[in-house]
């Protein structure tokens, strides 16, 4: 008769135990889900990045007189490599975005370069990443506003000890612009 309470109130710890397990653990695994969504676009970037070299080389030969548009592709690959925490690598992805879609309307008063077979391949990889990008952003929000909300609500706000709500990725105010090009 006295293993009767006993047995009650091992099964409500264990019950507890269980419950507490289960959120510290879900909330390690949502963290984890965001830092691999960064890293998801991280690579896509990268592989970007290391696409703009040849589209350079393959724009020199046609666009002689566009010396800037060049030079900003350039600058901002640099930038995208040399990017080191997130904030830096969102805004020189912002400066590669507005630079390549530079490069691509001025393309259209070249049409030996927009009928060149390396500049299209090229350009097809560039909206292939572009895309995967895209997504990769629209994952990482998801799984961010996953884990905040199980951060910030019950019962995961009480097994969240510390924890800090994640920062969206967000478009900054000059990607929201539409690109100038100048002739």
């Amino acid at each position: 008769m006295v293993f009767e309470p006993l047995i009650f109130l091992g099964a409500i710890v264990l019950v507890v135990i269980g419950i507490v397990v289960y959120y510290i653990n879900k909330i390690r695994v949502l963290s984890n889900r965001i830092d691999n969504a960064w890293s998801q676009i991280d690579v896509q970037l990268k592989k970007r990045a290391d696409l703009v070299p040849n589209l350079v080389e393959t724009v020199k030969g046609y666009m002689k007189h566009e010396k800037d548009a060049i030079s900003m592709v350039t600058k901002a690959r640099e930038n995208m490599m040399k990017a080191g925490d997130m904030k830096t690598r969102v805004k020189a992805d912002s400066e590669m975005s507005r630079a390549l879609k530079t490069i691509f309307a001025l393309a259209e008063n070249y049409p030996n370069l927009k009928a060149s077979e390396n500049f299209k391949l090229l350009q097809e990889q560039l909206d292939g990443i572009e895309s995967k990008v895209a997504y990769s952003r629209q994952f990482y929000n998801d799984s961010v506003l996953n884990y905040n909300n199980t951060i910030t609500t019950i019962p995961g706000s009480f097994f969240a000890s510390g924890a800090k709500s994640r920062e969206f990725f967000e478009a900054t105010e000059t990607e929201r612009k539409p690109v100038k090009v100048e002739f």
